[in-house]
């Protein structure tokens, strides 16, 4: 596996790129060696450190993001993450990640990890409501009305249905179909 830094508003010493990169090849056993791992630390206004990880595979993507004071904690709490999403994930990952990935069933940063329970997640809830056609800026003002994390409509500019979410900084994102 190959790792690939970024920084922003941070600059990462060696001695944390060398803890980070050690721990990230622990994962290699899940994962053929040509998956290149992504991981971005940034430094935010408030003194939040924040480290994101970003493992991307044939036939998916992990991603793993953690805020705290202390980057070294960051990085540990994404690799856990990161570690969970692969054991909760395991049945569906299993054809896609390395052959006997989950031989030895010993995590490596996490304590324990959940069973997979197929009965577990079901649809508890329907809701349906109308759409019609609005702007951004007026699903960004509903959304906020509403007090919601998220929000679905169709995009008067191009006609798509598309998500708007809060994002952990403060900000809005905005998921957005293409064929």
């Amino acid at each position: 596996m190959r790792t690939i830094f970024s920084a922003k508003n941070y600059d990462a010493s060696q001695r944390l790129r060398a803890r980070i990169e050690r721990k990230i090849d622990k994962l290699g056993r899940y994962f053929p060696p040509s998956v290149e791992v992504q991981v971005r630390l940034s430094a935010e206004h408030g003194g939040n450190k924040v480290c994101e990880i970003t493992i991307p595979f044939d036939g998916g993507v992990l991603r793993a993001e953690e805020y705290t004071d202390d980057m070294y904690q960051s990085a540990d709490n994404a690799l856990a993450k990161i570690e969970r999403q692969i054991h909760r994930h395991r049945t569906r990952l299993e054809k896609r990640l390395r052959e006997n990935a989950f031989q030895p069933e010993e995590a490596e940063f996490i304590d324990e990890y959940p069973v997979e329970d197929p009965e577990a997640r079901y649809v508890s809830r329907t809701k349906r409501f109308p759409i019609k056609p609005t702007s951004v800026e007026d699903a960004i003002e509903e959304m906020e009305m509403l007090g919601h994390a998220f929000f679905a409509f169709v995009n008067s500019d191009t006609l798509k249905t598309c998500v708007l979410y809060k994002r952990k900084d403060g900000g809005v994102g905005m998921l957005e179909p293409e064929a």
